[in-house]
């Protein structure tokens, strides 16, 4: 059983008088351990399939199951049970976090809110195992824990994205939507956070959905490749199918596009 299945998904917007499909019938499924890259250009509905995965937005129609329990008609109790698995990290590090908040409260939020130590055993967070896990999904990320008493905006964009990833990673989540989350980093530090995620992936056992514009990227993430193009999945297969042999111009287009990024095999 796939752990991520999308089925005829659904979404429009109108302007005016005109219905615009930012989801037009889209399908896909998602493995344990796997990245599927959604790729396409900005406005081919990229982002609202993924807050229409986490049910953020509502869907016109279809339906979203993880681990088979449906998602879009998913009552409070069971949405709230759903969310400690399912984490999104945005595109913009800066927009991302309260900058009225530490680190320190920013990484523990989710526990409080959650009321759960772990999702598994059920137990009252204390003082004590939110500090010991915020400590130690700082560490995961590259931070140390001089980072706790500070503010989002004494930090690097890089640094804040790492916050961000810490932070989704905080209930220990099975999976993962990455919403462009180098787009607004320069190359270099984009290309560590890559790295990072690739790394997390392994050791935590999580499942992405990767979104990006760029076809490099997603080449180097992903598993299987989904290209996007005005709501509708125009192709979809394993990454280096999709790359080495693209059926659809679109995707020649997009590969031809986008520079080679300087990630570590």
């Amino acid at each position: 059983m796939p752990l991520v299945e999308a089925r005829n998904l659904v979404k429009t917007y109108t302007r005016g008088e005109e219905i615009f499909y930012a989801a037009d019938n889209v399908s896909f499924t998602i493995n344990q351990g796997e990245t599927l890259g959604l790729v396409g250009e900005s406005g081919s509905g990229k982002s609202t399939i993924a807050r229409l995965l986490l049910r953020l937005l509502p869907a016109d129609s279809g339906s979203v199951a993880f681990e088979g329990r449906e998602v879009l008609t998913a009552s409070a109790k069971e949405m709230r049970k759903l969310r400690r698995s399912m984490q999104i990290v945005f595109q913009d590090p800066y927009a991302a976090l309260n900058p009225r908040m530490t680190v320190r409260d920013l990484l523990a939020e989710p526990l409080k809110i959650h009321g759960k130590n772990h999702a598994e055993t059920g137990a009252k967070t204390v003082p004590k195992s939110i500090k010991t896990r915020t400590e130690s999904m700082l560490a995961a990320v590259g931070l140390d824990a001089s980072a706790m008493p500070r503010y989002p905006h004494e930090f690097s964009g890089g640094q804040r994205q790492r916050i961000n990833i810490a932070r989704a990673l905080m209930l220990h989540p099975q999976f993962l939507v990455l919403d462009e989350p180098v787009s607004a980093l320069d190359v270099s530090v984009g290309a560590q956070i890559i790295n990072l995620l690739r790394d997390l992936q392994s050791d935590f056992g999580l499942t992405y959905l990767f979104i990006t514009h760029s076809m490099p990227l997603v080449r180097y993430l992903a598993t299987n490749i989904a290209v996007m193009r005005r709501g509708k999945i125009i192709e979809i297969g394993p990454a280096e199918e999709i790359c080495e042999h693209p059926r659809e111009d679109y995707t020649r287009t997009l590969l031809a596009a986008t520079p080679e990024m300087p990630v570590v095999s």
